[in-house]
């Protein structure tokens, strides 16, 4: 049966313990088993998932759903993330990099309702927008929104995506509670991912996971929310659930600032978990390099006298020893600066070159680097500050960096922003302050004045000449228009932009009017007998 085929498929044919213990019971099935593993060996398959070779014998996987595999290991990638944040310059950089290009100055409210679905005439729009980002600046734009009352609404969501970055994940809970000096009563309470935790230690269960209590569906519904921290020395063991729906209204009470990679998934996972250990090792390394290059700068000597006996005298020791009872000195073998030799006739010196610094750490921690921006999805020349090629590499890394901020700030606005945004216009709307007909009637009608657009920082430009030329092309072949140009550039409002232009317009022409009314002097004429 086994003339003509190749040994590796001739050996994967072979019945081995299995098949036979099987074979005995049932014949058949046992059959099955060797005929399908030698099809394999036929067809090929997947190298990948070879178990024969020695590295795939060595490689042992889970096959969990996405909280089985997660979970687990959830408290440890925290903790290591964060300590990395702390210590390590690399995720430092990465993380704040992250925070500073995506929030910036924090994510500013333009509200684009739905004019036409609601009735509203341009101009009825234009007010309503302007008049609701008024009163939406009065509640963000001061620490009233905050129920600590620490930030604004641009240093929470500077907060609460930090933390999402450093933990997997963040809440944010929304709460009631009436502050002198403000008309709103919505509060923001931003809460650390460890609080979120399974009430008295229960195990996870088909309808509990992570502190997230779900129902038949897996949509989650309630929050488990430990009152102190579990690091605190003080923690006291009390939690508290709270719904993420008022159950009458359907008010938001929780939002969940996490990236979701697995159907099913729960919590969030740490944006350096993936490059956890690199970044140690690099550290390590780093360490040790430093550590080598500093002790080969303080030119290292060795004694090498006839009996096997030498050390080192710092100035201050002979200056009390005296010349004569130097040899009497305790020797000092700590390196150090300033150090002098004691030696004797015969005696030689003998200096230790570690060769450092070492030539190959550079390339090697920047092939290295490399990986690490990949896997972040912030390019070397961005993580790393280094723009030292043309002006097209960088360029090109700038536009790879900026896809993914953009990307990282539609799914802050739309998870925490917005969400926030609706709760404290559904409140506005019941106060009277925003005039909003059939706003709690139809959902559609909602919708229609929910919408709005996020705008934040602008990326710059390395050539600001070049940049703006080729907006105003864009422009005049009509693919975008001003308020997409000037929110691309400062994330700022064209709208007000232009208002103030034209006041300054107004004021030059104003001024150059007035410097008319004096007659001016002819100018000179040569030609003039005069």
């Amino acid at each position: 049966m086994s003339r003509g085929l190749k040994p590796e498929i001739t050996k994967a044919m072979r019945p081995n313990m299995l098949d036979r213990v099987i074979g005995y019971f049932n014949p058949v099935a046992g059959l099955q088993r060797q005929q399908a593993r030698g099809m394999s060996a036929v067809m090929g398959g997947y190298t990948g998932a070879s178990r024969r070779s020695s590295w795939g014998r060595k490689w042992q996987v889970s096959k969990g759903d996405a909280n089985t595999d997660l979970l687990p290991d959830l408290p440890t990638l925290r903790e290591r993330s964060r300590d990395l944040v702390r210590n390590n310059p690399v995720a430092t950089g990465a993380i704040n990099t992250a925070v500073t290009n995506v929030v910036g100055s924090g994510l500013r409210l333009q509200s684009t309702v739905d004019a036409k679905a609601l009735g509203m005439s341009d101009e009825e729009a234009e007010q309503w927008q302007a008049h609701t980002e008024r009163e939406f600046l009065l509640w963000a734009g001061s620490k009233y929104c905050d129920l600590t009352g620490v930030q604004n609404f641009s240093g929470l969501q500077d907060l609460a995506f930090r933390s999402s970055l450093e933990n997997g994940d963040s809440f944010g809970v929304l709460p009631e509670k009436a502050v002198q000096g403000s008309p709103y009563k919505t509060r923001v309470q931003l809460i650390e991912a460890d609080q979120v935790c399974n009430k008295d230690g229960k195990p996870n269960s088909a309808t509990l996971a992570g502190g997230i209590e779900t129902d038949s569906d897996g949509a989650p519904v309630g929050l488990q929310v430990m009152v102190s921290h579990p690091g605190s020395p003080k923690a006291e063991r009390k939690w508290q659930v709270v719904p993420f729906r008022g159950g009458n209204t359907g008010r938001v009470n929780v939002v969940h600032l996490f990236e979701r990679k697995r159907v099913g998934q729960l919590r969030g996972v740490p944006y350096l978990a993936s490059v956890i250990e690199p970044l140690k090792q690099i550290s390590r390394y780093t360490e040790s390099e430093l550590m080598a290059a500093v002790v080969s700068g303080m030119f290292t000597v060795f004694v090498k006298t006839e009996a096997g006996q030498g050390g080192l005298l710092g100035p201050n020791d002979i200056e009390q020893a005296g010349v004569q009872g130097a040899q009497s000195v305790e020797r000092n073998y700590q390196l150090g600066n300033g150090l002098v030799l004691e030696g004797a006739p015969g005696d030689s010196i003998e200096t230790i070159n570690p060769g450092r610094p070492n030539d190959s750490f550079d390339p090697f921690v920047h092939a290295i680097l490399k990986q690490v921006g990949v896997a972040l999805e912030i390019p070397y020349e961005v993580l790393m500050k280094a723009y030292l090629s043309s002006y097209s590499a960088a360029r090109a890394a700038l536009l790879d960096a900026w896809r993914f901020f953009r990307k990282r700030r539609q799914w802050l606005a739309a998870n925490f922003c917005q969400p926030i945004y609706e709760t404290w216009l559904a409140e506005a709307v019941a106060l009277g302050r925003v005039h909003a007909p059939g706003f709690f009637a139809d959902p559609a009608i909602r919708a229609a004045y929910c919408r709005a657009l996020w705008h934040g920082d602008g990326p710059g430009a390395i050539d600001p000449l070049k940049e703006a030329n080729a907006a105003e092309k864009r422009m005049n072949i009509r693919i975008t228009n001003l308020a997409q140009e000037k929110a691309a550039y400062d994330g700022g409002d064209w709208e007000q932009t232009v208002r103030q232009r034209k006041r300054e317009l107004s004021m030059i022409g104003e001024t150059g009017q007035a410097a008319n009314d004096s007659t001016p002097e002819p100018p000179f004429n040569p030609d003039d007998p005069q």
